[in-house]
């Protein structure tokens, strides 16, 4: 299962959801991968701390490497780093990714990817963390994965965007993955007792779009999570924050296999 983690609009939380629910899964007994393609890397520091300092290789190798033909390249698996926490791994980010883009956007390098992450057959379930833009990095995520999700963070601008990186991903879907499903909208620190973020919500599902039941509250300890290089199922199992990525974690989890059955069936 390979899902990317997508918005256009900064500051909506894709790393943290992406890491959260990832460690979430490795914690279930499932072998995780996140994929970090943003050059500002938070997923990487947020999984490894200040052991991201000292990485030698990292996706910028990669898409390097898939830029520079080479006579012996190394295996994806070469640029994979484990994280502390078991099962949980990542395939690290850093700045010099920014400098490579428009290189890999000229030469047509979009499905590398996908071919590289349909090889990994050792992980149960990969997360991909995407910049706040669409350009060379979110496409080939989107074309890599198998679905997206989507942080929404209650705000009325965020909402008229929604509609906007809707059609993106169709355009996705139509031109390079007709398999990408939008898998749902993550609605991110939500404030149940306040209008604004009520109504903004009800408009969406009123307008069919597929919001998730499962939402996520604004928390300071999750700027504590950040700070220790913690996801909140390692650092405090029980807080509520904790408990919300969990419950959105099953619904996820549930939705799946009942298409999976669906598409059983189908087939019989």
């Amino acid at each position: 299962m390979k899902r990317v983690v997508f918005n256009q609009k900064g500051g909506v939380g894709k790393s943290t959801i992406t890491c959260n629910l990832a460690a979430i899964a490795a914690s279930r007994g499932k072998r995780t991968l996140v994929v970090d393609l943003d050059p500002q890397s938070n997923s990487t520091r947020y999984l490894l701390g200040d052991a991201a300092d000292a990485l030698e290789n990292t996706a910028t190798g990669f898409f390097d490497q898939v830029l520079n033909f080479k006579l012996r390249p190394k295996a994806t698996e070469d640029f994979i780093a484990a994280t502390p926490f078991e099962n949980l791994f990542v395939l690290p980010a850093d700045a010099a990714l920014e400098e490579l883009q428009a290189k890999l956007e000229s030469r047509y390098k979009i499905y590398k990817l996908k071919e590289a992450l349909a090889a990994l057959a050792d992980f149960d379930e990969i997360w991909i963390d995407t910049p706040p833009a669409l350009h060379f990095y979110t496409r080939s995520a989107l074309i890599a994965a198998d679905t997206c999700l989507i942080p929404f963070d209650c705000d009325e601008f965020a909402r008229r965007a929604l509609y906007t990186l809707i059609d993106n991903v169709a355009e996705i879907r139509a031109d390079h993955n007709d398999a990408l499903a939008i898998e749902g909208i993550i609605v991110n620190q939500f404030q149940p007792r306040a209008n604004l973020p009520q109504r903004v919500v009800q408009e969406l599902r009123d307008a069919g779009l597929p919001v998730l039941a499962a939402t996520l509250s604004s928390s300071v300890k999750i700027k504590e999570s950040h700070q220790q290089a913690r996801p909140m199922i390692h650092l405090e199992p029980n807080h509520k924050l904790a408990l919300e990525f969990a419950a959105l974690y099953d619904e996820l989890e549930a939705a799946r296999k009942a298409q999976a059955k669906r598409d059983a069936k189908k087939r019989t």
